[in-house]
């Protein structure tokens, strides 16, 4: 560690063999996993819980006060998950008194200037390129990968093994396995390329294909495809967690590219 030029407070908690570069600023009330590397000039603020083997690259802010007005100074940190980098000006906000902690999970990537907002929930594995801003309370579920310069409204989920497209404005969730795109943000196909290089097999893709036709292509509304996929379409774990997932949104979800 860096310890002459870095400031470390000498409350915080560093795990063994992490390193912290010249002019980096640890706060009080922050865990640091070992392995961990902290790069020049990045800040990591009161409440920050890094995992294990971490790359935090300069100008970096992990667990700054909430940007969110209701704010009043409540004790919730950000937690950042093991294997995880976050790039050259990546801001993370602590939760609010809501959820009490934004989450990014495991093995994520976030590239340069992503912002995750309050009380977020990120799995594991995905991946935010450049200037892509999420907003307050966003779950995100594993395995999504979302472009460049999406802005992704207050309360939106994203599903699992979801892509999209760069420069999409995301008002409305996104159920598991597809891909999206167009404005306003609209499904496109089965995110078929990331399913294939994550083991699924031609048959269950074919399955997730034959369920969003239902959805999204055929002219019904969407409680008539789910009655449909409930009685016709042989149950497996992809199907239910799609349907679980349509179910559930509060926001209800993207349109078909048809206007559906």
């Amino acid at each position: 560690m860096s310890k002459d030029l870095a400031y470390i407070h000498p409350k915080a908690k560093i795990g063994k063999n992490v390193k912290i570069d010249a002019f980096a600023w640890i706060d009080k009330n922050v865990e640091i996993g070992e392995g961990t590397w902290i790069g020049a000039h990045a800040t990591i603020m009161d409440g920050a819980r890094i995992g294990q083997n971490c790359q935090i690259f300069p100008n970096a802010v992990v667990s700054a006060i909430p940007q969110d007005l209701k704010f009043k100074g409540e004790k919730t940190i950000a937690e950042i998950g093991d294997n995880t980098i976050l790039r050259e000006c990546v801001t993370v906000n602590r939760g609010t008194a809501s959820k009490g902690k934004t989450v990014v999970g495991s093995n994520c990537l976030l590239m340069a200037y992503v912002h995750i907002g309050h009380d977020s929930l990120l799995g594991n594995n995905i991946i935010i390129s450049n200037s892509t801003n999420v907003a307050g309370e966003i779950t995100i579920d594993e395995f999504a990968i979302i472009s460049g310069d999406v802005q992704i409204h207050q309360f939106v989920h994203i599903g699992s093994h979801v892509m999209i497209s760069g420069g999409s404005l995301v008002r409305k969730d996104v159920p598991p396995y597809i891909t999206v795109a167009h404005e306003p943000v609209s499904y496109v196909g089965v995110n078929s390329v990331g399913l294939r290089r994550r083991g699924f097999s031609n048959e269950t893709i074919t399955q997730i294909q034959d369920i969003y036709r239902e959805i999204f292509i055929k002219e019904q509304n969407v409680a008539q495809a789910l009655k449909f996929i409930e009685s016709d379409i042989d149950q497996c774990p992809e199907r239910d967690n799609i349907l679980d997932f349509i179910k559930n949104s509060k926001r209800g979800i993207v349109r078909g590219y048809n206007g559906s």
